[in-house]
């Protein structure tokens, strides 16, 4: 595939760009960032009109309108792996999906799947325990709670549609019965934790994932575009990969 990244000079773009040059299975069509000076790259999409397959977005939230028009214009599935987007923003990514395939994910990890299909299996298996979910980051992310944490709250709630989301705890007060907690932690160089605890009384169950390099994201996004490429307009995530 013909690859075009966007987002390329961020941290998950020069990763992905790594990977697709060490893999040789994919090329790169066009290096995107807004970063980009005159002569140093593209700052836009719309400047590149060349050949390509998909676009892999790890820009920022903030890009998905121009993302979404440049995709709609050629016509280009898309894997968008940026967190973060407002209520108007999704609605966009959701027009879209009508006319071209686009992946959404918080998350492009395949271990970050497993977790979330087994944490939905526990919440159904003990209706009444407590559930917290506790996520670590480096200490420069911007978004909290992470994309990941309210990926896997989502997929609680699956089981739990009457459960509400808690992020923190900032005053006195028992815990309710139908919270899902979300803690977030940022230190360090930390990649990525996510832990899942239910507590049903006499059990305690932890289920946790932990990121050792960010190179997973990257193979887990050119996993996705592989999928992407085949499939018809729609919007897929990680659910559709591991059925």
């Amino acid at each position: 595939m013909n690859i075009i990244i966007n987002g390329a000079n961020g941290r998950m773009g020069r990763i992905v760009s790594q990977a697709i040059e060490e893999g040789g299975a994919h090329s790169v069509a066009a290096r995107v960032d807004w970063s980009y000076a005159a002569g140093d790259g593209l700052s836009e999409l719309k400047q590149y009109q060349g050949p390509a397959d998909i676009v892999i977005d790890f820009s920022n939230h903030a890009a998905t309108a121009s993302v979404a028009e440049y995709c709609a214009g050629r016509g280009l599935p898309v894997v968008i792996g940026t967190t973060g987007q407002t209520d108007e923003e999704r609605a966009q990514i959701e027009a879209l999906s009508k006319e071209v395939p686009v992946f959404l994910s918080g998350n492009m990890s395949l271990g970050i799947a497993l977790l979330a299909n087994m944490a939905r299996q526990a919440a159904a298996m003990f209706p009444n325990a407590d559930i917290e979910i506790v996520e670590r980051h480096h200490n420069q992310k911007l978004d909290v709670p992470s994309g990941t944490a309210l990926l896997l709250a989502d997929r609680v709630r699956e089981a739990r549609p009457e459960a509400t989301i808690v992020v923190g705890r900032h005053e006195n007060g028992k815990r309710e019965r139908n919270e899902i907690g979300i803690h977030s932690l940022r230190y360090g160089g930390e990649v990525g934790t996510h832990e899942v605890i239910i507590a049903a009384g006499s059990e305690t169950i932890t289920l946790k994932h932990e990121a050792e390099d960010r190179g997973l994201f990257a193979q887990g996004a050119l996993a996705v575009a592989e999928f992407l490429a085949g499939q018809a307009p729609g919007l897929y995530d990680m659910r559709d990969i591991v059925k």
